[in-house]
C-alpha cells in the first residue's frame, strides 16, 4: 500500500502559477520520469506496428517468404505485449503523479488554513477555500497524468518521422512540419476557452460561499422565515456558474470539433501524397499499407496535444486559486529575536489600553462599543502583529517577541463563537486526552453542562456531528467553557461566554468559576457585560473609546460610573 502524498520539503514556489506546478514537479521527479519513460515506449510500440506490418506484407506475402512472414508476425505479437504492459504501467505512473500532486496541494492548503487564523476568511470567502481544496487541486493534478500521454505522443511523432522518411523524404517532410503546424493551429480555439474557464471558477467559488453561508445559518433562517431569500441568492449565482458552464462546454465543443477537422485534414492530405507515390511507382504496396497506418496514428500525437492544452489551461487557473490561499500570511509569526517566555504568575499589561491582568484574578473587562473589547483579547492573546500594533508586555517580556508555542500553551483565548468538529465527545473536551473522566465530568459540572450529557446515549462516548449541530447554542457554549476549563490555562480569556445560556444556567456558571480557576491560582479574564458575571469578579476594567476610564468591583463601579451603570443595565 502506497501513502499519498510523499513528505514535501521546502517552501512551494508561489512566485507565478507555472513557477508553482514546476515546483510540484520537481517533487516527483522519479514518478514523472518513470510515467514520461513508460508513455514514450507506449506510444513508440504503437507507432512501429505499421512499419512492421507493411514489411510483413512486402517480404512475407509478396515476396512468398514464410520465414519472415512468421518473423514479422512474431515482431507483431511482441509490440503488442509491449504496448499492453507499458500501458498499464503508464497509466499507473501517470495516476500516482496525479494524486501525488492533488494531495500535495490539498495538503498545503489544509496547512495554510490551519495556521493563519482570522486572516484567511478576512481575505477569502469560505466557499473560495472550499472549491481550492476540493476541485482546484484534483484539476491541477491532471496535468502531471497527461504530460505522461504528451511525452509518449512526442515520443511516437520522432520514431514515425524517422520510419516515413526512409520511405520518403517527401512524406517525412509533411510529417515532421505537418503536425506542429496542426497543433499550432489548435491554439486559435483554446485561447478564449482559458478566460472562460477563469470566469466559471469564480463563479463557482461564489456560488460556493453562498451555499456554505446559507448551511451554516439555516436554523437562524428558519426562525425568522428568511430561507427563501438565501435560496434565491444562492439560485442566481447557480444560473451564473451555469451559463459560465455552458459557454466553457461550448470551448470545450470547438476544441473538440476542431481537432477531429485538423488531424482529419492532416489524415486525408498524408494519404493522398502516398497515394500519388505508390501511383508513380515510387513506393511498394506494403509501404502504402504502412503509410496508411500511420496516417491512422498521427491522428494521435494532435488530439493528445489538444488535451494536453485544454488541461494545462485548467491547472494554471487552478494554481493561480491555490497561490492565492498560499499567500495569505498569519496575522502573527514568529519574532527574528525571541526572547524566553516570563515565569508563572507574571502580569500581562496592554499598553495602549492600560489594562493589567494580574496573577490569580478574575478580571472582567467591560466596554461601551464591543469592538475595544475584542481588541484587547486580540493583543493580550497575540492575534495580530500588525505594523503598527501596540505592545503587549508579559512581565518584562514583550509578548510580540515570545515564542507562539509558548503563548499558545499559557494563554488561551476561548471566543465567543468557538467551533465544534465531529468525533467523540470526550475527544471535543480534551483533546490531548490529559484527563481522565472523573477530571472531565468535574469541569462539565463547573460549566453547568452535566444535564447534556445525561440526554446523550453514548455519554463521553457520543459521537458529535460536524459543528456540533446536534447541540443547541446554550449547549455548544457551555461544553466549550467545559473544554476551555480542561486547557487549565495559566491565563484564560473567555468571551461572552454566558451570552446563550438562561439567567439560572448563567448563575450557576458564575458562582462556580471562582473555584474552578481561582482555587488553583489561575488567572481568568473575562469579556462581559453581564451583571450575574460581574458581580463575581474581583476586579472590574471599563474601557472607553477603547481606554481606562474606570476600575473597581462591579458594585463600586455601579455606584460612581454612569457610563459604566448604563452599559450594564443595557445589557440586562
Amino acid at each position: 500500500m502506497r501513502s499519498f502524498p510523499y513528505p514535501l520539503a521546502g517552501s512551494p514556489d508561489l512566485r507565478s502559477p507555472a513557477r508553482y506546478l514546476l515546483w510540484l514537479g520537481a517533487r516527483q521527479k522519479a514518478t514523472l520520469a518513470a510515467g514520461i519513460a513508460l508513455g514514450s515506449v507506449w506510444m513508440a510500440s504503437q507507432a512501429v506496428m505499421p512499419f512492421v506490418l507493411g514489411r510483413a506484407i512486402d517480404d512475407g506475402v509478396i515476396g512468398q517468404d514464410s520465414r519472415a512472414l512468421l518473423a514479422w508476425t512474431l515482431a507483431l505479437l511482441g509490440l503488442m505485449v509491449v504496448q499492453a504492459a507499458s500501458d498499464t504501467a503508464t497509466h499507473r505512473a501517470g495516476v500516482s503523479s496525479w494524486m501525488q500532486a492533488a494531495f500535495s496541494s490539498v495538503r498545503l492548503v489544509g496547512h495554510k488554513i490551519s495556521r493563519t487564523g482570522d486572516a484567511l476568511p478576512t481575505a477569502l470567502s469560505t466557499g473560495e477555500v472550499v472549491s481550492t481544496a476540493a476541485s482546484d487541486a484534483f484539476r491541477l493534478g491532471e496535468v502531471y497524468e497527461v504530460l505522461t500521454r504528451l511525452a509518449g505522443a512526442a515520443a511516437a511523432w520522432v520514431v514515425v518521422t524517422v520510419l516515413i522518411w526512409q520511405t520518403s523524404p517527401v512524406l517525412g517532410v509533411v510529417v515532421l512540419i505537418g503536425v506542429p503546424v496542426s497543433c499550432a493551429l489548435l491554439l486559435f480555439v483554446v485561447r478564449p476557452m482559458q478566460a472562460r474557464q477563469r470566469e466559471q471558477r469564480e463563479a463557482a467559488g461564489k456560488m460556493t460561499a453562498v451555499g456554505a453561508d446559507t448551511v451554516a445559518g439555516l436554523r437562524v433562517l428558519r426562525g425568522i422565515g428568511g430561507e427563501h431569500i438565501f435560496v434565491d441568492r444562492y439560485r442566481t449565482k447557480s444560473t451564473a456558474t451555469r451559463d459560465s458552464g455552458i459557454r466553457v462546454a461550448r470551448s470545450l465543443a470547438d476544441l473538440e470539433a476542431s481537432q477531429v477537422f485538423i488531424a482529419g485534414t492532416f489524415s486525408v492530405v498524408f494519404t493522398w501524397v502516398g497515394a500519388s507515390l505508390v501511383l508513380e511507382g515510387a513506393i511498394a504496396p506494403g509501404e502504402l499499407v504502412a503509410l496508411y497506418g500511420f496516417s491512422i496514428f498521427l491522428v494521435t500525437p494532435i488530439r493528445a496535444a489538444a488535451d494536453s492544452v485544454a488541461r494545462f489551461i485548467r491547472a494554471h487557473v487552478g494554481a493561480r486559486k491555490i497561490i492565492a490561499v498560499l499567500e495569505v500570511d498569519a496575522n502573527v509569526s514568529e519574532s527574528a529575536t525571541p526572547v524566553p517566555a516570563p515565569r508563572a504568575g507574571s502580569v500581562l499589561v496592554d499598553e495602549r489600553s492600560g489594562v493589567v491582568v494580574e496573577p490569580g484574578l478574575l478580571t472582567a473587562v467591560v466596554s461601551r462599543e464591543p469592538a475595544d473589547s475584542t481588541e484587547v483579547l486580540t493583543r493580550l492573546g497575540r492575534f495580530d502583529d500588525g505594523p503598527g500594533a501596540p505592545t503587549v508586555r508579559w512581565g518584562s517580556a514583550d509578548l510580540r517577541r515570545v515564542p507562539l508555542a509558548d503563548i499558545r500553551a499559557r494563554i488561551v483565548v476561548s471566543e465567543a463563537a468557538p467551533q465544534l468538529f465531529s468525533g467523540p465527545l470526550r475527544r471535543q473536551l480534551d483533546p490531548h486526552g490529559r484527563h481522565d473522566d472523573a477530571a472531565v465530568l468535574a469541569a462539565l459540572e463547573a460549566a453547568s453542562a452535566l444535564d447534556i450529557l445525561d440526554g446523550l446515549e453514548g455519554g463521553l462516548a457520543h459521537e458529535v456531528t460536524e459543528r456540533g449541530r446536534g447541540f443547541s447554542g446554550g449547549q455548544r457554549q457551555r461544553l466549550v467553557l467545559a473544554r476551555a476549563y480542561l486547557t487549565e490555562a495559566e491565563t484564560l480569556v473567555l468571551v461572552e461566554p454566558t451570552s446563550a445560556v438562561d439567567a439560572h444556567t448563567e448563575q450557576r456558571i458564575a458562582a462556580r468559576l471562582a473555584g474552578v480557576r481561582a482555587r488553583d491560582g489561575l488567572t481568568t479574564v473575562i469579556v462581559t457585560a453581564s451583571p450575574l458575571m460581574l458581580r463575581t469578579m474581583d476586579r472590574v476594567v471599563f474601557l472607553e473609546d477603547g481606554r481606562i476610564s474606570a476600575q473597581g468591583s462591579h458594585r463600586d463601579l455601579m455606584a460612581d460610573s454612569s457610563a459604566y451603570r448604563d452599559v450594564v443595565i443595557r445589557s440586562e
